[in-house]
């Protein structure tokens, strides 16, 4: 792609704050960075973030640091820096991974650099809104409000089939395609000697079966389906090791109950892993892995097992289970601890049929993220040519009010960098220059104020038909702020 195309990649979360949908605009910036697309990360800013060790430029943008009472840090969608080097380097589209602060963002900006917006839906908000947001009256004008930020973009892609339907379910009415994210572990397993050398320090004897769990440390993964069908096994006299890999706002809640039901001697918590070989390892050391969520829409975590040669157990219909074929690829569960202790005691009567389910799934499941990536890649294509060719989307209520604060942001931009430039000349060419720079920025100054007035224009004509909705934002935003 010419640098006229750069590609754009927005979410709120981002190194050093760990999650799936992190993970996935980490490779999706490092595989299109590969193929040599120009490609820019744009993120709150994070207290000790380094981005230095990225081959691709990460632009920050302010933020409230919320870790203490969510886990993540919450952006205010205002940045005239970011808007001003987007527009000086130039993006043909606009990749948001959160349909939440990342896509008011981007919402502000398609008018600034002219690109279409494309949102990959990844997560369950709903149960997230639940989470966050108390009052039926609340959630529902939160999911409300969620769903017309949805319908905005220019084109919607969900990581799954049952993420799909999970939109549909949220009231979304539009189309959206399934784009599946990949796997950034390569197939194969690792030699003994390397899973050793990660695993060797922690109380996994030979011989015993070990059983992971690899993900945010949160009730709504399925983890008391775990601990419940764990305790069953321990009261047959079945030897296990169970080891969760992860941190979340339950860890606390979880290893308290682990205690309730003495199995603490049994339950390893390492923490989260970042270091991709040492994750690999642990896949490699499992002799099985445990994911009862129905909750995700897409279930990497499986896809990176299964790269390991490792079989899941899942719930039946669950979205991690798509594609999965019982008994072949993988063992399905229904949502309950009784049927998963079922499974396990089943299964560990027969360690070779386990085997051979971890390989069938390492060849069916796999999916690279370079495939993926460039799956998406050839359909960024269409949706810029689309978009060219003018082939808009319909328009809704709250376009006016984002691209009137998209047009301020860069105003504010460009006076900031005037600024900068009247400083260096300033310095460097005596009064006569300095005398045509101040020129120049009082009439970009003038420019502002005409801005701030046109917006405030907008607001007052626009206010009664978009108050409701705008409310119904600022509700949702307060989990924020």
């Amino acid at each position: 792609m010419a640098a006229k195309n750069g590609i754009c990649l927005l979410n709120d979360s981002f190194p050093p704050m760990i999650d799936g949908v992190a993970n996935a605009v980490v490779n999706y910036a490092r595989r299109l960075t590969e193929r040599g697309d120009p490609v820019t990360v744009a993120t709150p800013a994070v207290p000790g973030a380094d981005d230095s060790t990225f081959p691709f430029p990460v632009l920050r943008y302010p933020s409230f640091d919320t870790r203490k009472k969510f886990g993540y840090v919450s952006g205010r969608p205002f940045s005239p820096e970011l808007a001003a080097r987007l527009q000086k380097e130039g993006v043909g589209i606009l990749h948001t991974h959160c349909p939440i602060v990342s896509t008011f963002l981007a919402r502000e900006l398609r008018d600034v650099v002219d690109a279409p917006i494309v949102l990959t839906y990844h997560t369950k908000f709903d149960i997230d809104i639940a989470k966050a947001v108390r009052g039926k009256l609340l959630q529902e004008s939160a999911i409300h409000a969620l769903v017309q930020n949805i319908s905005a973009c220019d084109e919607v892609w969900t990581v799954s089939r049952g993420a799909g339907e999970n939109l549909r379910s949220l009231g979304y009415q539009g189309e959206y395609l399934v784009m599946p994210n990949g796997v950034d572990l390569p197939r194969g397993r690792l030699t003994q000697e390397e899973i050793q050398a990660v695993t060797g320090g922690f109380d996994l004897p030979e011989n015993v079966p070990c059983f992971l769990f690899v993900g945010r440390l949160m009730w709504y993964k399925g983890i008391r389906i775990i601990l419940d069908a764990l305790a069953a096994l321990r009261d047959r006299g079945i030897p296990f090791r169970m080891v969760f890999l992860g941190g979340g706002m339950d860890e606390a809640d979880i290893r308290n109950y682990t205690g309730e039901l003495g199995l603490t001697d049994r339950c390893l918590f390492p923490g989260s892993v970042r270091d991709r070989q040492a994750l690999r390892a642990w896949y490699c050391r499992a002799d099985l892995f445990l994911f009862p969520s129905s909750f995700d829409t897409n279930g990497l975590v499986v896809r990176e097992a299964a790269a390991c040669g490792l079989p899941a157990v899942l719930i039946r219909g669950s979205c991690a289970a798509e594609d999965v074929t019982d008994g072949v690829t993988g063992f399905l569960i229904e949502e309950n601890a009784p049927s998963m202790a079922a499974c396990l005691t089943e299964l560990l009567r027969s360690s070779s049929r386990v085997r051979s389910v971890g390989k069938a799934a390492e060849e069916q499941l796999y999916l690279s993220w370079a495939d993926a990536v460039d799956h998406a890649a050839a359909r960024y294509e269409a949706v810029m040519e689309r978009y060219r060719s003018g082939q808009r989307r319909k328009p809704r209520l709250t376009d006016e009010m984002f691209r009137s604060v998209g047009e301020l942001m860069a105003l504010s931009g460009q006076i900031g960098s005037f600024g900068e430039e009247l400083a260096r000349e300033i310095h460097c060419s005596g009064s006569e220059m300095a005398q045509k720079m101040r020129s120049g920025y009082d009439e970009a100054k003038e420019k502002l104020l005409t801005g701030c007035e046109e917006l405030a224009r907008r607001a007052r004509k626009n206010q009664a038909e978009s108050r409701e909705l705008w409310d119904a934002i600022c509700q949702m935003l307060d989990r924020y702020l």
